[in-house]
């Protein structure tokens, strides 16, 4: 008797694919029969191969002066001509085969990958503005928000090395701020996350922390971090990434969004150990205290640590609706994307000791697009409403 449809989606469903590229050298022997064979078995179905191109585009970037003379052409033809007299174009630079995709992509190795990728940065970001930028080690605490800070941070070429931490699998009603498809629904943040760095840049090095920050493995996930990002709902948790960052004087920059807009605070406990926790907004707190609070109770310290004078009216009216006729505060992508592109500039800033704001920036889109904005009527709405929200949140 043959399987049915739901044995074969279910036995189709148990192989989980792995999330971590596999790369492939052609200049070696060795590796050409494990690439054939992933060939031949049919994991890869997809190749991806402009590697001429790519070369064409490196021989322009090291060679700028060149690139707009009438000799450009004829001059990069010789210099392929070389490389494929040297050996066959396949065993230049690395194949990377991405086992989620069933597809191999064939890469310049890496410096030159790195080089041709960040080349039109320039010189927005100066060249060792992008070294330090790039050689960092940052790490992520939460892959709502984070994810976007992440891709962010990786569309600029920013660190090669990361570490990611969340304990959640991708839902449906994540996917209206988290860039990802319904094809990774259910598989875990970090693995979600980790495939669309590893898209853009291959040769990232990621290190998941699936389990999220606990007071067990938070020393752990500090350890050679230059900067950490927070975005985790969680707020004892907050408290004990501040402790770690006191501890080992790195900076934080979190963002949180409110609205179309955000919130970004930085502290920069590298510059400042005694920099006081959440800059004292919340007041007198502490890790227990944090960890005893109920989603509502979180949600009104929130207010408090971003002040009710900033909360937009819409979600003001979100949050006193939450548990009635909606689920939880709302979130829109486009306020996610907003946070990423801020902290991906924060984090560049900070890494390469440029001046930056010390405690908060609020990006508005309303006090910048919204007309009669800062009239004195919507100014005294504003006022009227804040206040009478914090009364109703009990702050």
């Amino acid at each position: 008797m043959s399987d049915t449809i739901d044995t074969l989606i279910a036995r189709a469903g148990s192989t989980a694919a792995v999330s971590t590229p596999q790369f492939f050298d052609l200049s070696h022997e060795a590796d050409h029969a494990p690439f054939e064979a992933l060939i031949a078995s049919g994991d890869i179905r997809h190749i991806s191969d402009d590697y001429e191109e790519q070369l064409r585009e490196l021989y322009g970037v090291q060679n700028p002066s060149h690139v707009y003379t009438p000799g450009f052409k004829d001059e990069f033809a010789a210099h392929l001509a070389d490389l494929k007299a040297q050996k066959p174009l396949s065993q230049h630079g690395l194949w990377v085969y991405f086992p989620w995709r069933n597809t191999a992509s064939h890469i310049l190795p890496e410096s030159e990958y790195h080089l041709v990728r960040t080349a039109r940065n320039q010189n927005l970001i100066t060249r060792d503005e992008q070294e330090k930028f790039y050689n960092a080690t940052i790490g992520i605490a939460g892959l709502s928000v984070g994810s976007s800070v992440a891709f962010a941070l990786a569309l600029s070429g920013g660190p090669r090395r990361m570490k990611l931490a969340d304990m959640d699998r991708l839902a449906l009603s994540n996917t209206n701020r988290i860039l990802c498809g319904a094809d990774r629904l259910g598989i875990l943040k970090v693995e979600m996350a980790a495939r669309t760095i590893y898209e853009v840049n291959p040769y990232a090095q990621i290190e998941l922390h699936s389990e999220g920050l606990t007071p067990d493995n938070i020393d752990a996930f500090f350890e050679g971090l230059d900067i950490i990002i927070d975005e985790i709902d969680d707020l004892s948790v907050k408290y004990l990434i501040r402790q770690q960052a006191q501890k080992r004087r790195i900076a934080i920059v979190m963002a949180a969004d409110n609205g179309d807009n955000a919130v970004v605070d930085i502290e920069r406990f590298d510059l400042d150990p005694e920099t006081p926790f959440f800059h004292g907004r919340m007041g007198d707190v502490s890790y227990e205290m944090l960890k005893s609070l109920d989603k509502f109770g979180i949600g009104r310290l929130i207010t408090k640590w971003v002040g009710s004078e900033n909360v937009t009216e819409r979600m003001q009216g979100s949050l006193m609706e939450m548990g009635k006729s909606i689920v939880s505060w709302p979130q829109l992508g486009g306020a996610a994307l907003v946070n990423g592109a801020a902290v991906a500039y924060c984090v560049r800033k900070i890494l390469n000791g440029q001046p930056l704001e010390m405690s908060r920036a609020l990006i508005s889109m309303d006090e910048k697009l919204v007309p009669g904005y800062h009239s004195p009527e919507a100014t005294a709405r504003r006022k009227e409403l804040s206040e009478d929200f914090a009364r109703q949140m009990g702050i």
